[in-house]
């Protein structure tokens, strides 16, 4: 189950789940098994899968799933009638000049990118340092990580550069170096923060040590609080079943915990799903600190919930209840190297098995859309692209404008529900959200939280809210400070690939920000279908647009 300090609930069940982007999440109420007189609660998970899996129930029944199949139908009748056409006239179905140019050097790439990813095996005895205290995260380690990202970054560039790879070898080289740098930056910041939680709670612990020798020392301060607690809680608990919960959810889990962390991740849930739902409080495991919570001392009360609002941030509420700095091992970081995520906690949610059939055709989906987009590269992209010369600026547009957007498309299809999918079931992850319906959106800010769901979480966690938190900025800076670190990576690649300054993605990018504000306005924000039809036409214009800028100019 994931770290409940971090849920972002969107909405409520009827049956009393909270909905998070990840999936629903259903606490039941505490009580007490036959077999144990412990007090517990179940909590269970049903994870949401991506919207164009066919094992998902709710787009399989959707009033539009018959297009989803028309278009790989027209796909592979398009993909047939250019293979028949070629054959006409060449005599063969495809030249395979493409693929002779990206196959290129590929044992040296190959070697370059296992290298990439075991270099960041480093930051596990890194991590540990700081846990043990033998580096200060802040400010020494953060120097040192940030320095290590970008000598690592600088040396990927470089080497590509060297080898003089082709625009496909380089531009995924350079891609998958940000990818590991994201989840190496996430992992140390993520261990960093807990350090520095870890500390405070041990010195806040110290504290309520000292505060209650005023109270007659710990051992009486236990005992005050837990007869307080009993005058509070005079009545028997009845033996009970858990509600609450799905009865019967296909690809459900379920882990049971304690009822005073059940309560805690309820009250937090119903907070920020403002719903509030009255939970009773329970009893802390004896000569916990956390029993101080009921004591009558207001002051030794309240260090109390200071403490154990610490010490649930540094333990997981799932059914592992991973607990810092445990999770700083080699083999806690190799699986999260196998998730599809950029964000690093202590544990996720998880699924109980591998499907072996949902892997295959996972697999398979993987090597057939590449074979599309292959045909459409070749055949309708790269002649068109390098024959610029022979045509006008806007025939040039019009052309390239359907190819490109069919090869997006396909891409897309590949990376987030081929290829992320794959990892995430071999990987047993269970949050399969790696997209939204942003083929429905109607402004660029809403296509950019919901096209690319892994990299939207990395940059809203760890640039536009850590911009907030570190240097009090506003909303308004801390979202053009998050546009310009999106804008440079992403005209960083475009140098690499083309090996040219340009700077036209990178104006493109930033000048969604008075986009969005335009789109804000409320007689274009209530018209719909008018935001989607710019937006399409936008996507449209802009692939062609960009490829033409690049190679020509």
């Amino acid at each position: 189950m994931k770290n409940f300090a971090v849920p972002q609930v969107t909405s409520r069940t009827d049956s009393g789940g909270f909905v998070t982007p990840e999936g629903t999440i259903y606490v039941s109420k505490p009580f007490r098994s036959k077999s144990s007189k412990k007090l517990r609660a179940m909590i269970s998970f049903a994870p949401r899968e991506s919207h164009f899996d066919i094992n998902n129930k709710a787009s399989g029944t959707n009033e539009f799933r018959g297009f989803f199949s028309l278009f790989w139908i027209s796909m592979f009748i398009f993909t047939v009638s250019t293979y028949i056409r070629s054959i006409e006239t060449s005599g063969h179905a495809l030249n395979l000049r493409f693929a002779t140019m990206f196959s290129r050097d590929a044992i040296t790439l190959a070697i370059s990118d296992a290298v990439l990813v075991s270099s960041t095996a480093l930051c596990v005895p890194f991590a540990k340092a700081i846990s043990k205290g033998w580096i200060r995260y802040h400010w020494l380690g953060l120097m040192i990580q940030h320095a290590l990202q970008t000598l690592v970054l600088v040396s990927a560039i470089s080497w590509s550069f060297n080898r003089q790879w082709p625009w496909v070898q380089s531009g995924f080289f350079t891609l998958h170096t940000l990818v590991m740098i994201m989840k190496v930056h996430s992992y140390m910041t993520v261990n960093g923060h807990l350090q520095l939680v870890s500390e405070t709670s041990q010195s806040l612990l110290n504290d309520l040590r000292k505060a209650t020798e005023s109270a007659g020392g710990w051992e009486q301060a236990i005992q005050d609080a837990q007869a307080h607690r009993a005058e509070l809680d005079s009545h028997s608990t009845r033996e009970h079943t858990p509600s609450g919960t799905p009865s019967s959810l296909e690809g459900t889990t379920t882990s049971y915990v304690d009822a005073p962390t059940a309560a805690a991740l309820r009250q937090r849930l119903a907070a920020v799903s403002e719903a509030p739902i009255p939970v009773k409080r329970k009893e802390e495991p004896v000569n916990s600190p956390l029993v101080l919570v009921d004591h009558p001392n207001e002051g030794i009360s309240a260090m109390a919930v200071d403490y154990s609002e610490l010490d649930r941030e540094l333990t997981s509420a799932g059914p592992c209840s991973v607990t810092y700095p445990n999770n700083i091992t080699f083999k806690n970081f190799a699986v999260y190297q196998l998730i599809p995520t950029l964000v690093y906690e202590l544990e996720y949610p998880r699924t109980d098995r591998i499907r072996p059939l949902y892997v295959f055709e996972k697999t398979v989906a993987t090597f057939g859309t590449f074979a599309l987009l292959y045909t459409v590269t070749e055949t309708f992209i790269l002649p068109r692209a390098s024959n610029y010369g022979d045509s006008s600026f806007l025939r040039a547009l019009l052309d390239l404008a359907l190819p490109f957007m069919i090869a997006y498309l396909l891409l897309f299809y590949i990376i987030f529900e081929c290829i992320c999918n794959g990892f995430a079931e071999l990987s047993y992850f269970a949050d399969r959200q790696f997209y939204e319906d942003w083929w429905n959106s109607t402004s660029w800010d809403e296509f950019s939280r919901k096209w690319n769901k892994p990299v939207h979480t990395f940059l809203l966690h760890h640039v536009y809210a850590s911009t907030m938190t570190s240097y009090q900025l506003s909303r308004g800076w801390a979202m053009f400070i998050t546009f310009l670190v999106s804008a440079v990576v992403h005209e960083l690649v475009m140098t690499v690939v083309t090996k040219k300054f340009r700077f036209y993605l990178f104006f493109l990018q930033i000048f969604q920000i008075p986009l969005i504000m335009l789109s804000r306005m409320p007689v274009i924000k209530r018209n719909k279908l008018l935001g989607n039809v710019v937006f399409w036409l936008g996507l449209y214009a802009g692939f062609p647009l960009l490829c033409v800028g690049y190679v020509a100019y």
